[in-house]
């Protein structure tokens, strides 16, 4: 017979002293817990001791869990004890037991009630007055090595009560960030000092704007590039997440901040570092920098939106002049008529064949933002850097007489818009997205090449359709279906782009929709939607089940943050009967399920009053830099249960996010309406529908796939002619 449900079992370790194994009541648990174990170890005062868990990110028991106001006493009592000896500790003169007393500490901050107490017992002001004093003193009563030591663990256990939030930023003094500044700027230092210099100096940019201009004072791109070239991938990560962080949080002055980015970019080499040290270095791209890499190719890309949202002005002769000088390169060697009239009239008929839609003034065309200038500026690079291709496809198309020319104006400006659309141009990062591409990493105007590229098939797929005007946005789609689906290839460089789009030809997006089409065929006549209406609910059933069990393995969440260095984990569970959530938090992602004793809080079902998304979530009501971006609102979901509490979820990809809404939805008896489940439930439907068919025609479908038929030994083929 299993126990009652409020009884549980638990064994709790001393050091020294063999583990008191119990199976105690809920209610009285953690007072009876202390009270036998002092008893059976013989220690003196249960107030001077509390519970932790021994495993996980070994968090102290609260009150919140077991909701013993006893035991809260004792704890409180306890924690302030441990936080006045540790300050005594840390700032005594024995070397062994203040680094003894730092590596406890460092431990212990990561516990948010430990933290509360500890800080305000002015706890982070001795902190940063010992790292602000190291050099006259640690220095003095330290060997290189334990100096090294208990600089490392002072820094963490700073980095992880700041962490929680509980003090602001803005009250670090300017010799801490110069301090600290020194660490990252010296040739040579240790690398966990370093480390968390780094993610110390990033959580200051992304947390206080008044400290933003005082870390750009002491830390500059050029001086983190050094820590680009080095083997050790942590400390590039660093590195490039407080680049981000930098550019992330620049002053509002978009044009300023665009000039000095782009030129810091080029001048320092950043970019051809990051490719030769990073992407093609000796070691796989973990995801962590895999993220970092793409918030870096989003920023740069966002460098374009102040171009893309610039309206021409026609009556700016500057801008006039680029126009002129796009007909001068397509048309180079025609003489201008001397008479006004003629050139107006040879102008004109020029800008038609160019493929601008306003023949009169072209300047109009591009009065529509996106893509504003941005197009313009294509355009130009084009002529210039890539002559010979800009004058060949002008020239080919405007020699034609059957209506199948291709209009380049009109198609550079409209390919601009695309490609901004499909790049998310003026988009802010995703916090949960690793989705970089290594060819922009391979050329300094990446962009503009990959214009270039697109251009040219574009122009290649509007003959292979033999396309006319009226098929414009026809051949628009098939090219952005093209560049999509290479881009999911995931191309190194730009040359693998070429040949992959090469591959990609009109015929071939055909065969592929052909392919599509038939896999998801769906037939019309009245017998099968019958059957279909009755195959519906069984399937539906069988999707609600997956969807249940789904939950109860499992998923891993990362706890949104500005600081993702040391990042934090929490893990959600059902229950296998489906009545109580738990969840918990974790010190690294899991490779599988979590136990349901790791995870320390719960929920039950029957609280839970409702499930929103989106922009309803309380999360997503508050103001950060990173959440307000389309993805992450389209992943975010909020369990809201009484009384008046909340536990909110972004999920870390959209496949995650249909199986927990759907699944929520499901434990609460409301209908699953994700596009998951529309798409699973046609497969299944169609699966079901045809392997049912296939009995009516005594097919036998056999139990067991065939086998894999093997290699050959040997591909060393050869016809004999005897």
């Amino acid at each position: 017979m299993p126990p009652p449900s409020d009884i549980v079992k638990v064994a709790i370790e001393w050091p020294g002293a063999n583990a008191q194994l119990m199976e105690i009541d809920q209610v009285n648990f953690v007072c009876v817990c202390v009270c036998v174990c002092v008893h059976s170890w013989s220690l003196s005062g249960s107030e001077q001791f509390a519970l932790r868990y021994a495993d996980g990110p070994q968090l102290y028991i609260t009150d919140d869990v077991y909701n013993s106001s006893q035991y809260t006493t004792w704890f409180l009592s306890m924690l302030l004890l441990l936080s006045r000896q540790l300050l005594d500790r840390i700032q005594s003169h024995g070397i062994d037991a203040r680094l003894e007393a730092l590596k406890e500490l460092a431990k212990l901050s990561a516990d948010p009630t430990f933290a509360t107490e500890f800080i305000s017992m002015e706890g982070i002001g001795t902190l940063a007055r010992l790292v602000e004093s190291e050099c006259c003193t640690l220095t003095l009563v330290c060997s290189l090595l334990s100096f090294g030591e208990m600089l490392a663990f002072t820094l963490t256990a700073f980095l992880e009560l700041m962490d929680h939030g509980i003090v602001s930023w803005d009250l670090i003094s300017l010799s801490f960030i110069k301090q600290i500044a020194g660490y990252v700027n010296q040739p040579m230092v240790d690398v966990s000092i370093l480390q968390r210099s780094l993610a110390i100096l990033e959580s200051m940019v992304l947390n206080s704007h008044s400290l933003y201009h005082r870390v750009a004072q002491e830390i500059t791109v050029g001086q983190l590039i050094g820590h680009l070239q080095v083997s050790n991938q942590e400390i590039q990560t660093y590195a490039i997440a407080l680049i981000n962080a930098l550019f992330l949080k620049a002053p509002e002055d978009r044009r300023q901040v665009s000039t000095e980015m782009a030129s810091t970019l080029a001048q320092k080499h950043l970019r051809s570092i990051i490719l030769n040290h990073v992407i093609r270095g000796n070691r796989p791209i973990k995801a962590e920098m895999a993220h970092q890499l793409y918030v870096l190719q989003v920023l740069t890309f966002n460098l374009l939106e102040e171009r893309m949202m610039t309206k021409m002005d026609p009556s700016d002769q500057a801008q006039r002049d680029i126009i002129f000088e796009l007909r001068r390169i397509a048309f180079d060697g025609e003489n201008d008529p001397s008479g006004t009239e003629k050139r107006k009239a040879m102008y004109t008929k020029d800008y038609k064949m160019l493929g601008f839609t306003n023949h009169v003034n072209p300047a109009m065309d591009f009065t529509q933002t996106p893509p504003g200038m941005l197009a313009l500026d294509n355009m130009l690079y084009l002529a210039k850097l890539h002559q010979d291709t800009y004058i060949r496809i002008v020239l080919e198309n405007s020699s034609r007489e059957d209506k199948h020319e291709c209009p380049f104006g009109r198609c550079a400006i409209e390919l601009t818009r695309m490609l901004c659309e499909i790049l998310q141009v003026g988009e802010l990062p995703n916090e949960g997205c690793n989705d970089y591409h290594p060819m922009f990493f391979t050329h300094d105007r990446a962009w503009e090449e990959f214009f270039c590229v697109c251009i040219q098939l574009l122009n290649k797929t509007w003959k292979e359709m033999r396309a006319t005007a009226e098929d414009f946005n026809k051949v628009m789609q098939v090219v952005r279906e093209q560049i999509t689906r290479t881009l999911a290839m995931k191309p190194s460089s730009l040359d693998q782009l070429k040949g992959k789009l090469r591959g990609l030809s009109y015929s071939e997006i055909l065969r592929l929709r052909q392919s599509e089409r038939m896999s998801q065929d769906d037939f019309q006549s009245p017998p099968i939607i019958e059957l279909r209406e009755r195959i519906q609910p069984e399937i539906l059933e069988l999707i609600k089940q997956q969807r249940l069990n789904r939950l109860c393995e499992g998923s891993c969440f990362r706890k949104l943050g500005n600081r993702r260095r040391q990042e934090k984990f929490w893990f959600c569970r059902l229950s296998l009967n489906h009545k109580v959530l738990h969840y918990g938090d974790l010190d690294e992602s899991p490779q599988g399920e979590v136990p349901f004793e790791l995870l320390t809080d719960k929920i039950p079902v029957s609280d839970i009053k409702s499930v929103v998304t989106g922009k309803d979530c309380p999360h997503m009501k508050e103001k950060s830099a990173l959440k307000q971006n389309k993805e992450v609102l389209e992943q975010a979901f909020s369990i809201l249960y009484d009384p008046d509490e909340n536990l909110n979820f972004v999920a870390p990809n959209k496949y995650e996010y249909c199986i927990w809404t759907d699944g929520l939805c499901a434990l609460l008896g409301r209908e699953m309406g994700s596009d998951l489940t529309r798409s699973d439930l046609d497969t299944l439907i169609s699966m079901e529908m045809k392997l049912r068919l296939l009995d009516l025609e005594n097919i036998t479908i056999p139990e067991a796939p065939p086998p894999v038929p093997k290699e050959p030994s040997t591909y060393n083929f050869t016809y004999n002619y005897g």
